[in-house]
């Protein structure tokens, strides 16, 4: 197909743009993926890519979303650590909770990490991570990459944005990617909770993103193991190991 556009980033799979969509290699849960994108667009929800299918390639379709993005760039761009994003992040995350709080999965739907939905989880994005976020004229335009999507808590989800736009990883990572006022990490927590209308104290929610992440580095390995390629690779990048070092830094974490 001409008129192909390689997009930045792509860590475990990479897209191509094409006009005003998007083509990814599909896997045995984009059905499922798809599915939720599909309710997305049915109850309004409009910060989210549309499912459109699959094209002659057998690649899904997607349709674009405007805005900067991450991509390559290190250190991450200026808005990746404004307040602004911290209250994007958390009001988008609130409205999309609040919009898939309805969707119940098909009963044969598939997980790329696994997971079984039952009553009072949702379907999280679990990846909601600036490398994942299409920032457009000082608002989130939403997120893409919903490859991990799969049924969680609604905590377990924001553990895992507040995780990475705090941000709350190991040190050494958030350093080189353009973080280092660690002193303001409890502030810029709670704003981004407030915004999302978590009202709870900050050291049991610290608990929970330990929690996440050393599930998160758990999942690596263990699929790893199982020999996919792309969780190959983050092991043989050391990520799951990164993520071991988070959760043994935040046993320090200063509370309120």
């Amino acid at each position: 197909m001409t008129g192909e556009e390689r997009l930045p980033g792509g860590n475990t799979g990479g897209a191509v743009r094409v006009g005003d969509t998007v083509r990814r290699a599909a896997g045995p849960w984009t059905p499922s993926v798809h599915a939720l994108l599909r309710h997305l667009e049915a109850v309004g929800f409009e910060r989210a890519p549309r499912a459109l299918g699959f094209d002659g390639q057998g690649r899904e379709v997607l349709s674009y979303l405007p805005g900067e993005v991450v991509g390559t760039a290190r250190p991450w761009p200026a808005w990746v650590y404004g307040e602004a994003a911290l209250r994007e992040v958390g009001g988008w995350l609130r409205e999309f909770h609040e919009a898939v709080a309805s969707f119940v999965p098909p009963a044969d739907a598939v997980w790329r990490e696994g997971g079984t939905w039952r009553p009072g989880l949702i379907v999280g994005h679990n990846d909601s991570a600036p490398y994942n976020a299409a920032w457009d004229g000082g608002r989130l335009a939403g997120f893409f990459d919903w490859d991990f999507a799969a049924p969680v808590t609604r905590e377990y989800d924001l553990a895992f944005a507040a995780f990475s736009w705090v941000p709350l990883h190991a040190r050494r990572v958030v350093s080189a990617e353009g973080f280092t006022a660690f002193e303001r990490r409890p502030a810029r927590l709670r704003l981004m909770l407030d915004a999302y209308g978590w009202a709870g104290p900050l050291g049991p929610f610290v608990e929970t993103v330990r929690r996440r992440v050393g599930d998160s580095a758990r999942g690596i390995r263990r699929i790893a193991a199982a020999g996919d390629p792309a969780y190959v690779m983050m092991v043989d990048r050391g990520v799951d190991a990164a993520l071991d070092t988070a959760v043994a830094e935040l046993a320090d974490f200063p509370d309120e």
